[in-house]
């Protein structure tokens, strides 16, 4: 009869040889509107954004950064944690932090910030409202020691009296 020879080897189970690397910090996503690429409508997102094209409509991101390129050019209402505007922006602009308007950028229309710059030499034609930052809600027992306390009525009715 025929035997089957035994295999000279023994099989054993694949070992996961990929480690994955540690970085000391998370990198910083950003998408990119280029040079060629016109859009209309509503852009947004959960990113930080470039601009180096055209844009017409709206522009969201409160919680992220949105710079407009040299050749950026956009005509719509921007909101963003940041901007930078070293391109045009003809629309109406809300930073929850800052806005920087370089020296060869140009903004027309109305400025909500917290802070702001502006070089010299860019263009900024329009109304600049300047916020402080909101302060957290104080919890109700600590407004009430705030408060500035009466003085104490049985007092200052024996004061008056004497």
């Amino acid at each position: 009869m025929l035997q089957s020879p035994e295999p000279k080897y023994s099989p054993t189970a694949p070992t996961n040889s990929y480690t994955p690397v540690k970085t000391a910090a998370p990198t910083m996503e950003q998408a990119t509107i280029g040079r060629t690429l016109v859009i209309k409508g509503e852009v947004s997102g959960a990113e930080s954004l470039f601009i180096d094209g055209r844009v017409e409509g709206t522009v969201s991101f409160p919680d992220n950064r949105v710079t407009i390129g040299r050749n950026g050019n956009v005509a719509a209402n921007v909101n963003a944690k940041e901007l930078v505007i070293m391109g045009k922006v003809h629309g109406n602009v809300e930073c929850a932090d800052r806005l920087d308007i370089r020296s060869e950028g140009s903004l027309t229309g109305d400025v909500i910030t917290h802070r702001f710059t502006v070089e010299e030499g860019a263009v900024l034609k329009g109304g600049v409202e300047v916020r402080t930052p909101e302060k957290k809600a104080q919890p109700q027992n600590q407004i009430k020691h705030e408060q500035k306390p009466e003085p104490p009525k049985a007092m200052a009715a024996t004061a008056g009296g004497a």
